[in-house]
């Protein structure tokens, strides 16, 4: 027996807005990896924030890094959180509808046609609170790590390991946002809080099984490409 117990961080319920922080379920971290290659026409999707991505242009046939894909924001779709990518640009052009930006602690509609660009660094978050859905096309430059943590998210929601707004448990989420620091960063709890709370979490985490990404979810790393 541990001369340390496991802290109890029932706290950490109002700081990430979840019922629980138990011993949720994750995937089997020594399952067999799927080996299907990428390719452009596909469709992901994440049924819990109601987004489905239609891949368009993958990382690594570009010069640029960029990876594309036509998002169809459903109606009520709202991606997991306010966040900032810190190294990459994101675009966002909506072909159909509209979508509701949150950039830089201001909110505006991007209207069919039109075009927003989140700089590296920016604050910000989305979601369509039209009463239509919304086709986007969505660039991430570079894209390579970006479609490593979208097709990570998305996995994880599919499989029924995330929060009703599609964020992983705070013990999947600390290992998750250790690896992805690079790539995502979200609002709350403030990032100095979450470095700490993370760096307390997540051995208790590894222990218990979770991993920032499993074999069934990293076909862009794992998968051989056409």
């Amino acid at each position: 027996m541990s001369l340390c117990p496991e802290p109890n961080f029932g706290f950490l319920t109002a700081e990430f807005g979840m019922v629980t922080i138990g011993r949720m379920a994750h995937p089997d971290p020594h399952g067999p990896a799927d080996l299907t290659p990428i390719r452009v026409g596909e469709v992901w999707e994440n049924p819990v924030t109601r987004e489905r991505s239609t891949i368009l242009e993958l990382p690594w046939t570009n010069p640029e890094g960029r990876a594309a894909a036509e998002l169809t924001a459903l109606v009520g779709a709202q991606v997991m959180g306010e966040h900032l990518h810190p190294a990459l640009l994101e675009r966002f052009t909506v072909l159909e509808g509209e979508l509701t930006l949150k950039r830089d602690g201001q909110t505006s509609i991007v209207r069919q046609g039109e075009t927003a660009e989140i700089e590296p660094g920016v604050w910000h978050d989305w979601w369509n609170a039209a009463d239509r859905d919304a086709r986007v096309r969505v660039e991430a430059t570079p894209g390579e790590r970006f479609a490593h943590m979208i097709e990570t998210v998305f996995g994880l929601a599919r499989l029924g390991h995330t929060d009703a707004k599609g964020k992983p448990p705070p013990l999947q989420l600390a290992v998750f946002a250790q690896e992805f620091s690079d790539v995502i960063v979200f609002r709350k709890p403030p990032p100095s809080v979450q470095r700490a709370l993370f760096g307390v979490l997540a051995p208790i985490a590894r222990r218990r099984g979770y991993r920032a990404t499993y074999p069934q979810l990293s076909r862009t790393v794992l998968a051989p490409r056409e």
